[in-house]
């Protein structure tokens, strides 16, 4: 970079970082990108940005947002020539790092909006090879809407459905110019869902049976689990500190975890379109995400549930807080190698690596991740990520272990709440009132249900033995309610500690 103190752009480049920009501004289109927010360039992009460097990927990307409201900052990478900074900062095996990229691997962007025809001409491309999206949970859906010939499709499904039918009369349906779609949304089986929605499109629009057969034969959709923390732009006085040392300034600079994780469910073979591994990332072709799923949801995701209630109760605010603190994290360590970890059927080993890999994410100097956040919607989240690890133990007819019983417990005082004027409001073992963020309707049932009872132990047992707040009867597991209950006292006597 030259030393002034300009905006980033191909213009202000000099040097080894020109040459490779305009190395790779030659380059064909070998991905389509449809999201250009902070993930995908912290992650995907980062990722292929690393694979160029290396001398193994010699494509580059067409970036275009999925919506309307993303034109902002589309038009803002443009004015970047498709440039922006990616500064990597956290903590590896203890030690803080913070390393920064400038990433160049977008020869195209645009809004498909403004420019719809030069959207669907990327079909003509026969260097295209890849689709990555991000696009929310949102964007995978089926919303119904009229085909309309020269106007652009809203729908992330229906843009793919338009592009591959434009593909697929380009090319006569030929069987290699299929194209391998990698979404990136953070939905089980996402591959699977965005083929069935592009499917819907194609017949709602009565697109000819042949080119839905291609679409199922010749096209690859992709089911994946991604994981990075993606901070994106920092505060103003660390980006102001930033560029002025640098140099130039970035609207796009955006700041992330150095953990990253991409599983993909498809042959090992497919490392030929994209090297990942062979670029040394930690990415995965596996047969069966699963695993992958599995340990995210019970481990990492399990841990915050646990923690969550507990922390808040005791006035604790941030995770890293809570895991510098002695005792909890020592209780939140314990409890995950010794009670979660060995209710999950995959190698012990593995799965502790895992976990300290988790905990080190939570001490990330640089990442502020409020309990409160966490909390939110926590009945739910504690069916999917806890009751299965505590269900393990129920089911062989053994008591619930010491730290879950401990952390549901928690969870149970966390929710103690009275209604107020439509909002339900807790208080912390020090009086400190908080508002719970949950369905209303299940906030209500167990609102009445502290209201009702005779006592403390008497609503417990009956919130316990309420199916419908939990998905089966906790009170029938082996002395689950009389221990719940002792944690309960214990954390009420402990409360002014």
């Amino acid at each position: 970079m030259s030393g002034n103190s300009g905006k980033l752009s191909a213009a202000s480049l000099t040097g080894d970082e020109r040459q490779a920009y305009e190395r790779m501004s030659g380059s064909a289109v070998n991905v389509l990108q449809i999201g250009e927010g902070n993930f995908l360039r912290g992650f995907a992009d980062w990722m292929i940005h690393s694979c160029r460097k290396q001398g193994l990927f010699a494509g580059s990307v067409a970036v275009t947002q999925p919506r309307p409201a993303g034109k902002r900052k589309i038009a803002q990478l443009a004015e970047q020539d498709g440039l922006y900074t990616l500064v990597v900062r956290g903590l590896e095996n203890g030690e803080r790092v913070e390393r920064r990229e400038m990433i160049g691997v977008f020869s195209q962007v645009f809004d498909p909006y403004e420019e719809w025809e030069r959207f669907l001409a990327l079909a003509d491309n026969p260097d295209l090879r890849l689709v990555i999206s991000n696009t929310t949970e949102a964007g995978l859906t089926y919303k119904a809407e009229p085909l309309q010939e020269g106007e652009p499709t809203q729908s992330f499904p229906g843009k793919i459905a338009r592009l591959l039918y434009r593909r697929y009369e380009a090319f006569g349906g030929a069987p290699d110019k299929g194209l391998v779609v990698l979404p990136c949304e953070l939905l089980e089986r996402n591959g699977d869902t965005l083929r069935d929605c592009v499917l819907r499109y194609a017949a709602d629009w009565r697109f000819p049976e042949a080119f839905l057969d291609w679409v199922r034969a010749h096209n690859r959709f992709l089911n994946s689990l991604v994981d990075r923390i993606v901070t994106g732009y920092p505060d103003e006085a660390q980006a102001e500190a930033w560029f002025a040392e640098w140099g130039y300034r970035d609207d796009m600079l955006t700041a992330c975890e150095p953990y990253h994780l991409w599983a993909i469910e498809a042959e090992p073979e497919l490392e030929s379109l994209l090297p990942l591994r062979a670029a040394g990332l930690n990415a995965h072709w596996v047969d069966d995400l699963t695993p992958f799923q599995l340990r995210k949801v019970r481990i990492l995701n399990g841990a915050h549930t646990l923690m969550t209630p507990l922390g808040l109760l005791h006035g604790v605010e941030h995770v890293r807080e809570l895991m510098e603190h002695r005792e909890w994290s020592a209780f939140v360590r314990r409890t995950v190698e010794e009670e979660i970890i060995p209710s999950l059927p995959y190698p012990e080993p593995d799965m502790l690596a895992y976990a300290g890999e988790v905990f080190e994410r939570y001490l990330n100097p640089f990442i502020r991740h409020r309990l409160h956040d966490i909390a939110m919607n926590s009945l739910s989240k504690a069916r999917a990520r806890l009751l299965p690890t505590m269900a393990h133990y129920a089911g062989r007819g053994e008591c619930v272990p010491d730290g879950l019983t401990r952390g549901f417990a928690g969870l149970l005082r966390y929710y103690r709440a009275e209604e107020r004027e439509g909002r339900f409001v807790g208080r912390t073992l020090s009086g400190e009132s908080y508002e719970l963020r949950d369905d209303s309707a299940l906030l209500a049932r167990i609102a009445h249900a502290w209201r009702d009872a005779r006592s403390p132990e008497a609503a417990i047992a009956a919130l316990l033995a309420d199916a419908s707040l939990w998905g089966q009867d906790l009170s029938v597991w082996p002395g689950f309610t009389e221990r719940i209950i002792r944690c309960w006292n214990a954390t009420e006597q402990g409360g002014n500690e």
